[in-house]
C-alpha cells in the first residue's frame, strides 16, 4: 500500500521533483493514517482544499505515529498548502522536509526553490527574498531564481540591492559569452534612475544600448551622458564626440564648446576638424552669430600653425618629462597632423611611462587609432577601456558605433 500510495502522490503533485525518499525496510503507512491520507488525495484531485487538509490534519491526529508516517503525512500537507496557495502552511511542511534525513538534497533544493516562489507569488516580497538567498546558499548560483530575487528588491523599492543583484547576474552573463536579459537591464537602468545615480544609470543605458540597439535606448544613454555631473571635464570633449558621430549634436553653441574644449586641451587640429564638421553641416556660418565663429576659426587656425611648428619641441619636452601625460596629447597631435605612425607610437610611450588616468588614455588612444583609420586597432584598445568615471562608457558608445553604426539612427 505504502509503495502504490507514494507513487501516486507524487505524480498528483507539481510543487516538487518528482522523487522517493530515502527508504527504510519499515516503511509502511499504518491503515489508519493510510485511509486519511487516500482521502487526501481525493479531494485534492478535485481542489476540494478544505477537504484534503482536513484529511490530512486527521491523518496527523493519529496516535503512536511512525517517523515514516509523519514524513508521508508532511508531504502531503505540503502539496494540498501549495495548490491551496496556504504559504505558511505550504513553508511549514516544506521545513520539516528538509529537515529530515529521508529527503534527498536535490528534492530539498527543489523544496526551497517551492518556498522561494510561493512567496514572492504571494506579494510576501520579504519572505521571498529570505528563501531565495537560502536556496542560492545551499544550490548555489541558478539565474532564475536571481532575477526573481532581483524583482523582489525591486518590488519593494530596495534600489540599491536591485542594482547590485542584477549588476552581478549581467557581469556573470557577459563573462560568460551570454546576452543579459532586456527587462534585467531595464530593471537596472529604473533603479540606477530612481537613485539619481548618473553614473549606474549611464552604465545600463550602455549595456542596454549595446544589447539591444533601439532608438529609443541611444537617445535615454545620450541625455544620462550629458546631464551625469561625475564625468570629469576631461572628458567632456568625449562626450560632445560621441554625440556628435551618432548625430546629436546640432546647435552652434556645442561647436564652439567643443571647439574652445579642444584648444584648451592643447589639440588645435582637433578643434579645426570639429568646427569644420560644424560648417559642413551649416550650423556654423549662420546668422547673428557667424563673425564670431569665423574669428574663432580664425585663432584656431593661427594656433594649429603654432602648434605644427612647435611639435618637435614639444616632443622633446615630453619625453624628458617625469610622466607620459604631455607625451600623450603631442602623440595624439601627430596623429591629427597625419603621422598617425609616429603619433600612435608616441602615446603607447606615453602609456608606458604613466598617466594621470591610464582608461582615459586608453579611451584617447581608441580615437586616434579611428583617426588614423585603423579599425580593429581602435577597436582593441577602446574595449580595454576600464572604471566608472564615464571612460569605459564613453569607449563602449565608440564600440557600438564602429560595429553597429546604424543604432543610432
Amino acid at each position: 500500500m505504502a509503495s502504490r500510495f507514494l507513487r501516486t502522490l507524487f505524480c498528483a503533485t507539481t510543487a516538487w521533483v518528482v522523487m522517493q525518499p530515502v527508504a527504510h525496510a519499515a516503511d509502511e503507512l499504518g491503515q489508519q493514517v493510510g485511509t486519511e491520507l487516500e482521502a487526501a488525495q481525493s479531494a485534492l484531485a478535485t481542489h476540494n482544499y478544505a477537504k484534503a487538509m482536513d484529511a490530512v490534519n486527521a491523518a496527523d491526529a493519529v496516535k503512536g505515529k511512525t517517523d515514516y508516517e509523519d514524513y508521508t503525512i508532511a508531504q502531503m500537507r505540503a502539496a494540498v498548502a501549495t495548490q491551496a496557495g496556504n504559504l505558511s502552511a505550504a513553508t511549514a511542511a516544506y521545513d520539516k522536509l528538509i529537515a529530515s534525513p529521508r529527503t534527498p538534497q536535490a528534492m530539498k533544493n527543489q523544496m526551497l526553490k517551492s518556498e522561494a516562489t510561493m512567496a514572492y507569488t504571494a506579494k510576501d516580497y520579504p519572505k521571498a527574498i529570505a528563501n531565495i538567498q537560502r536556496y542560492l546558499k545551499v544550490a548555489g548560483s541558478d539565474p532564475q531564481m536571481e532575477t526573481l530575487l532581483a524583482q523582489s528588491y525591486y518590488l519593494q523599492k530596495d534600489y540599491p540591492n536591485t542594482i547590485k543583484v542584477v549588476k552581478q547576474q549581467a557581469d556573470a552573463a557577459i563573462k560568460a559569452g551570454k546576452t543579459p536579459t532586456e527587462s534585467e537591464l531595464q530593471m537596472l537602468a529604473a533603479s540606477a534612475t530612481a537613485l539619481k545615480d548618473s553614473a549606474a544609470t549611464t552604465h545600463a543605458y550602455v549595456l542596454l544600448a549595446t544589447y539591444y540597439p533601439k532608438k529609443e535606448y541611444w537617445a535615454l544613454l545620450l541625455h544620462e551622458l550629458v546631464v551625469n555631473t561625475k564625468i570629469p571635464a576631461s572628458l567632456q570633449l568625449d562626450v560632445y564626440r560621441i554625440r556628435l558621430a551618432v548625430g546629436d549634436v546640432s546647435q552652434a553653441r556645442d561647436f564652439m564648446d567643443m571647439t574652445e574644449i579642444a584648444v584648451q586641451q592643447n589639440t588645435p587640429q582637433l578643434a579645426l576638424d570639429l568646427m569644420n564638421q560644424g560648417y559642413q553641416s551649416g550650423v556654423l556660418g549662420q546668422g547673428a552669430e557667424a563673425p564670431r565663429q569665423a574669428r574663432l576659426k580664425a585663432m584656431v587656425e593661427k594656433a594649429v600653425a603654432s602648434k605644427k611648428a612647435s611639435i618637435a619641441a614639444d616632443e622633446q619636452a615630453a619625453v624628458s618629462a617625469s610622466n607620459g601625460n604631455d607625451l600623450l596629447t603631442v602623440g595624439y597631435n601627430y596623429v591629427t597632423f597625419g603621422q598617425a605612425d609616429k603619433g600612435l607610437q608616441l602615446m603607447q610611450q606615453a602609456m608606458s611611462k604613466g598617466v594621470s588616468d591610464v582608461n582615459i588614455a586608453r579611451l584617447h588612444l581608441g580615437l586616434a587609432e579611428l583617426y588614423a583609420g585603423h579599425k580593429d586597432q581602435a577597436l582593441a584598445a577602446l574595449r580595454s577601456v576600464e572604471g566608472d568615471n564615464g571612460a569605459h562608457d564613453i569607449a563602449q558608445l565608440w564600440i557600438l558605433r564602429v560595429t553597429q553604426p546604424s543604432s543610432a539612427q
